[in-house]
């Protein structure tokens, strides 16, 4: 069948639509501008429209989300924010500072837990926060008077007794942070905090393989928190599992690579293991995270020692004692890579400061007494 095509209407012009068109628009744009002016004139300039900003309790929130996975950087900005809104938002400051003691910056973490509890002495995270910081800074009767307060202020906060614990044991009261890890246990077992330093006081008991336990317990509770598995490497150190020991520090460098904690530990168990060129590597890479990062520097400069290569040891050995990593056997170790090269007058001081700090320090009387032969 054959179809005849169909035939179009004709249609009228189509500018003189397109111009009406056109001058409504103009017409519209002009009356909007007009308004615009008008307004402006009596309430001043209207506001430029904004991507609506969240609350502070609320990046607070946000922030704690990223911690929980690990985020530490983000976490810290969205605390940071928090307190830009809100001045007095204690918890932001105090959340803040956690993160940052487990990133080792050790000063703003105190500057920010110190903060919180000034603005709210009251709440039992504040002090128990302040508490665990003021341990890892090395001040721990000044922790547990704040961890004391935590329990006092909340009898069933878990984590005050959790940090209390860990420094009654850095205090050597161990009988103490038994006692009082076993109270966290009884309040919050499922706690990641509370279950790695119940492995921390097995640790300091010599329990090793219990305190591996209980880490791995923790890690399975949060998989994310970086500094856990350094304790986990430790421990296998301490056994001689150095292949479990490096993994276990490569795993803390997987969950967070801004640490320069990780890659530390790494060189140094590959270090102990006679893996010279694989330990440098670690510990250069820990360097390149954290420029100022001491422990790098101490492991370095005695990888160089033991190498015989004096002369990269010594700035290695002194930048370390410059950033706080003043140790016994450092500060020998510089002596004799002085003496070693034939300068025993600047090989005496660091063999004298090594006794200050060890009084029995035989290394150190040694290093004197061939420094003495040599005179």
């Amino acid at each position: 069948m054959y179809l005849q095509p169909m035939r179009r209407r004709r249609r009228g012009p189509f500018w003189p639509w397109l111009l009406s068109a056109l001058v409504a628009l103009i017409i519209a744009s002009y009356l909007y501008s007009k308004e615009k002016v008008i307004l402006e004139a009596v309430w001043g300039p209207l506001p430029t429209p904004t991507p609506t900003e969240i609350s502070a309790i609320e990046h607070v929130g946000v922030g704690d989300r990223f911690f929980a996975e690990g985020r530490y950087d983000e976490a810290i900005a969205e605390y940071r924010r928090a307190t830009e809104l809100d001045p007095l938002l204690d918890v932001a400051y105090a959340r803040w500072g956690l993160v940052l003691a487990l990133r080792h910056r050790r000063g703003e973490a105190l500057q920010m837990a110190r903060r919180a509890v000034e603005i709210n002495a009251e709440s039992a995270e504040n002090q128990a926060i302040l508490g665990m910081v003021l341990d890892w800074d090395g001040q721990v009767a000044e922790a547990i008077a704040a961890c004391l307060k935590a329990t006092k202020i909340d009898p069933n906060y878990a984590l005050g007794y959790a940090f209390l614990a860990e420094a009654y044991g850095d205090y050597g009261r161990v009988v103490d942070a038994q006692e009082t890890i076993k109270k966290a246990m009884e309040l919050d077992s499922a706690n990641p905090f509370v279950r790695r330093n119940l492995g921390y006081v097995y640790e300091l008991l010599g329990r090793y393989q219990d305190a591996i336990y209980e880490y791995e317990a923790a890690l399975d509770l949060n998989p994310n928190l970086a500094y856990i598995y350094h304790d986990l490497g430790r421990n296998h150190r301490a056994l001689g599992n150095m292949e479990e020991a490096a993994y276990s520090f490569e795993r803390a460098t997987q969950v967070d690579p801004r640490d320069p904690q990780g890659y530390d530990q790494l060189g140094w168990t590959y270090f102990a293991q006679e893996m010279y060129e694989m330990a440098a590597a670690q510990l250069e890479k820990a360097l390149e995270v954290d420029p100022t990062y001491a422990p790098a520097y101490g492991h370095l400069g005695l990888l160089y020692y033991m190498r015989r290569n004096y002369e990269e040891a010594i700035p290695h050995l002194e930048k370390a004692i410059e950033l706080g990593a003043r140790s016994e056997d450092i500060c020998y170790t510089l002596g004799f890579a002085y003496a070693y090269l034939d300068q025993c007058d600047r090989a005496k001081p660091w063999f004298e400061e090594a006794l200050e700090l060890n009084p029995g320090s035989s290394v150190a009387q040694q290093g004197l007494a061939f420094c003495q032969k040599r005179e």
